[in-house]
């Protein structure tokens, strides 16, 4: 009687013995202990919502993809600071906008990994191949060399002229981007000498500009649709087929170019005259050092990377100088003190400091690609913050460029730039071992364009007095406005 009395469950058994049979008492004790147990595992130091037993992955992962991911990351950095933990896909996932986070990052190797949905890469192709997602360290070290050697050097140099030829001879054919009722695409327009400059540089074959232009914009796409799906998404053909047939559309007519190239340099007498980007990845894969697949995956996105994010950039500015005549009138005082009335030339470059000042605040402001993703491949510290392997890293450029250093962040002013800006603060580019290839070569030629744009009636009119063409290598892709304009010719 006396070890029944003093036993406290067979009092409590006693109290509700119709209610919860005495067995079941430490199975609910137990489960509430792992309960606890497992929401404290995902506790962290680190800002961020909270796990609440597999609740909070799901509500961050459903939040990028009803939000998107650029205004996903802007809430999750406004709601709980500069350096937030989420999770995507399940995976951990940090999303940073501190200026001395995000210059960690990138100067580190530990950082040179991308992230996003494996078979996503898959079906568009970057998946451990090509230069922009190419998230296997090691293949991505072996391809980087033949887009520095084409975005440097002597190719930097050619560019200049190629630029103002394919500017004059799409000029020349304006009917073939003109509306019925007059208006021009601005933006097919620069779509289509883009594409003509990037197959003069790196490519040199002759090839259909309309029909490639449209096949670029249906793969870019299918590429912001499949990013960061679910794998489960993949699992419903319906939804994904559309992608998966742009994507393969844009690649079967890059490899059909790719072809007509190996026959053009198995009869040219004089190869040093053929060597171009396409020439050197296909001897590479003669030699054995590349594959087919790998080779058709860099000339691709060599020839995409211009007539998109490049095409857009240079609309923004189009819509900001028409919105600020003050900041042209600068400008085409500054081009006609330093050049007159002959075309650019490379010695002009470091002179035109108002024209650089404009495109810097352009990209500040009005950013194409704001975001910068990663992975860590080893444990770190940023911080103070611990970074395990394996942890996904979103750097919100965008974000960071308005809220540090600059005296007037949410506004368009040349002020921005007036004073050096330290390189921690400003990272259009990137930089570091994955920063963009071809930064410096877009800085060229985007000051190596001339135009000028007036504001009539509320509606942004064009008079091209010289427009010479750019092109970069994009980081990134996040879809913009395309807007059209009525141009006129000087």
């Amino acid at each position: 009687m006396i070890p029944e009395t003093l036993n406290p469950l067979n009092y409590y058994t006693s109290l509700v013995p119709d209610l919860i049979p005495a067995a079941t008492v430490p199975i609910i004790i137990l489960i509430c202990v792992l309960f606890l147990i497992w929401n404290h595992e995902g506790t962290s130091s680190i800002p961020g919502p909270g796990y609440c037993m597999g609740i909070g992955p799901l509500i961050s992962h459903g939040r990028f993809l009803w939000m998107g991911v650029g205004n996903a990351c802007n809430y999750y950095n406004k709601t709980y600071g500069e350096f937030v933990r989420v999770w995507f896909s399940g995976e951990e996932t940090f999303i940073i906008s501190k200026s001395s986070s995000v210059f960690h990052v990138m100067k580190h190797w530990n950082y040179v990994s991308r992230f996003g949905s494996k078979l996503g890469l898959q079906c568009i192709g970057m998946y451990e191949n090509g230069i922009i997602f190419n998230n296997n360290p090691a293949h991505w070290k072996e391809i980087r060399p033949f887009f520095t050697k084409a975005l440097s050097g002597p190719g930097l140099v050619r560019m200049i002229a190629i630029c103002v030829e394919s500017t004059i001879v799409h000029l020349d054919k304006l009917e073939e981007v003109t509306t019925e009722v007059g208006n021009v695409n601005v933006l097919n327009l620069m779509r289509r000498i883009m594409l003509d400059t990037s197959n003069k540089l790196f490519l040199g074959v002759p090839l259909d500009e309309n029909a490639i232009v449209l096949k670029i914009q249906s793969y870019f796409d299918a590429w912001q649709a499949l990013l960061l799906k679910p794998d489960i998404f993949f699992k419903i053909s319906w939804l994904c087929k559309k992608y998966e047939e742009a994507a393969k559309d844009l690649k079967g007519a890059m490899e059909i170019l790719i072809e007509q190239k190996r026959q053009k340099l198995s009869t040219v007498e004089k190869l040093d005259e053929h060597m171009d980007f396409a020439s050197q990845l296909i001897f590479a894969q003669n030699r054995g050092d590349l594959t087919a697949e790998n080779v058709n995956q860099c000339v691709l996105e060599m020839m995409i990377a211009a007539p998109d994010t490049l095409s857009v950039t240079l609309f923004i500015m189009l819509i900001l100088i028409a919105e600020h005549p003050t900041v042209e009138e600068k400008m085409m005082r500054e081009i006609e003190t330093v050049m007159g009335d002959r075309d650019v030339q490379s010695d002009d470059m470091p002179n035109l400091k108002i024209v650089e000042n404009f495109i810097y605040e352009s990209m500040r402001y009005q950013p194409v690609v704001d975001l910068i993703m990663r992975k860590a491949l080893q444990d770190d510290v940023i911080d103070g913050y611990p970074v395990k392997k394996g942890t996904n890293i979103i750097l919100n450029i965008g974000r960071m460029h308005k809220l540090e250093f600059f005296p007037k962040p949410n506004e368009f002013s040349l002020e921005n730039f007036e004073k050096n800006v330290p390189s921690r603060y400003f990272q259009p580019f990137g930089f570091g071992p994955r920063g963009c290839v071809g930064k410096f070569i877009a800085m060229v030629m985007m000051k190596a364009r001339r135009c000028r744009v007036q504001t009539m009636k509320g509606r942004a009119l064009i008079n091209i007095q010289k427009m010479n063409d750019l092109s970069m290598h994009p980081i990134e892709r996040q879809p913009l406005l395309v807007m059209v304009f009525t141009p006129r010719r000087a």
